[in-house]
């Protein structure tokens, strides 16, 4: 099930920008971010396809969701400009940031090349 973050879940289980200056994710599963608004077409375009994947990948990844209309100052830390723009937070590795509605077959390529996560 993909999960919708306010900004104290956000600095609780991905990444504390209040008290760290450098990215480093915190969370103990990959994950992949969301950075969404309700008005977005592509957005909702990709959100059905999402939680797909958190079935598919269940226990092994997990998805977040930012709504960036709610949670301003959380988009602004990342520079969120275009929407959807999605986060791939591996573990003890370097986060990668993409845009735009991508189809399910290169989500699937992303978790495993970033996120080295398979079915």
């Amino acid at each position: 099930m993909v999960e919708t973050l306010t900004k104290d879940t956000f600095l609780e289980k991905v990444f504390n920008y209040e008290e760290n200056n450098e990215f480093k994710y915190t969370g103990k599963l990959p994950a992949i971010i969301d950075f969404y608004a309700d008005w977005c077409s592509p957005c909702k375009m990709l959100a059905p396809i999402l939680e797909q994947l958190s079935e598919e990948y269940k226990e092994k990844i997990v998805i977040y969701k930012v709504n960036t209309e709610v949670e301003q100052e959380v988009s602004a830390i990342f520079g969120i400009r275009s929407l959807p723009s999605l986060l791939f937070c591996p573990i003890n590795e370097d986060p990668q940031m993409a845009t735009g509605a991508l189809p399910k077959v290169k989500l699937e390529q992303i978790i495993n090349d970033v996120l080295k996560v398979s079915k």
